[in-house]
């Protein structure tokens, strides 16, 4: 069986594997027709992704097909067309008993943790696939990264007509402003590359872009908001630079959400950030209950995901494309493999 292993740092290498095993009760054996490459992957590929191993199999955004189940398992049969939500958790720590099952203490998130999709077929948790009739397998591994946004948006409780900064115009950055968008609110894109910037504008109708390299951050966001500043800000760099000045760009009273990390700490002045006593907060992967209601979102229309791929390649040209993938400066927003 083909199977995609990152050895180190750079080193992503076709190798052959034995094939999984049949499916325990619980499982599901899957095959893998489409992986979406994330920032995770770019980050493990350049050896600076938090919470990570060597040797590790990639891939967490999946478009999957059933090809068997255990014994026990009902919610997808033989045949289904699924997305996996990669996120296996305990179910008995403090955060899984009060419903948040997505900052699990033991979590192992597919293709981070443990071993993932970028591989033809393997066995998953059948109660983590969640199966359209009628989305592509493109569409279904899509879904995941959207999910990102969708909690990131719901952590704010942000509300119709709010100014919601995001900082950031990669994947899960345009995922956290479809969202915010469906919500209603007045979003405003920073980013220092105006490709990313005007796909923005043009692809998802973010009404506002600011170009961190050329123009006065404060300046255009006091200008925008009318003086006010916005009340929602999302980071979603991975930037350290990024992260830590992104505390002056909340409104009084104001929230202030990390989506993307880093390794290393982060600091702030304390008077600046406690005068307008800012809410700040966390937000990783995302629940169960977001993955059904993304799908019905593109089922319906509400969300299009076909401006979201720019790159594609076939399982067996990964080692070679990949390194282009990681380079901004080739216009990547989201890279497909296809199997």
């Amino acid at each position: 069986m083909h199977t995609l292993t990152l050895e180190g740092p750079g080193i992503l290498k076709s190798v052959e594997a034995a094939e999984p095993g049949a499916p325990a009760p619980g499982e599901a054996l899957v095959r893998v027709h489409r992986i979406g490459v994330c920032g995770t992957d770019i980050h493990a590929y350049g050896g600076k992704q938090p919470f990570f191993t060597y040797p590790r199999i990639l891939g967490h955004e999946l478009g999957v097909e059933v090809v068997a189940t255990g014994d026990g398992v009902t919610n997808v049969k033989p045949g289904d067309r699924c997305s996996l939500e990669p996120y296996v958790n305990c179910q008995k720590c403090i955060a899984c008993r009060r419903g948040h099952g997505n900052c699990c203490t033991s979590m192992q998130v597919i293709g981070v943790h443990t071993d993932g999709g970028m591989r033809e077929r393997f066995v998953v948790p059948a109660h983590k696939l969640h199966p359209s009739a009628e989305l592509s397998y493109e569409q279904l591994a899509l879904v995941e990264p959207l999910g990102i946004g969708a909690h990131a948006v719901e952590r704010v409780n942000l509300e119709s007509d709010e100014f919601a900064l995001v900082i950031g115009a990669g994947p899960i950055g345009l995922a956290t402003m479809q969202f915010a968008l469906e919500k209603g609110a007045q979003v405003i894109v920073l980013d220092i590359n105006d490709g990313r910037l005007a796909f923005c504008q043009k692809q998802l109708g973010v009404p506002h872009a600011i170009n961190g390299l050329h123009e006065n951050v404060l300046e255009r966001l006091a200008e925008i908001t009318g003086g006010d500043m916005p009340t929602a800000v999302f980071d979603a760099t991975g930037s350290p630079r990024s992260m830590m000045a992104s505390f002056d760009y909340p409104a009084h009273g104001g929230r202030l959400v990390f989506v993307g990390l880093f390794q290393g700490e982060v600091t702030f002045n304390d008077p600046n950030f406690h005068k307008r006593e800012l809410t700040l907060m966390a937000s990783r992967n995302a629940h169960p209950a977001d993955f059904p209601r993304i799908i019905d979102l593109i089922e319906s229309g509400r969300l299009d995901t076909n401006p979201w791929i720019t790159h594609r390649g076939g399982f067996n040209d990964v080692p070679q494309l990949f390194p282009t993938w990681t380079n901004p400066e080739t216009g990547v927003i989201k890279a497909m493999i296809e199997l």
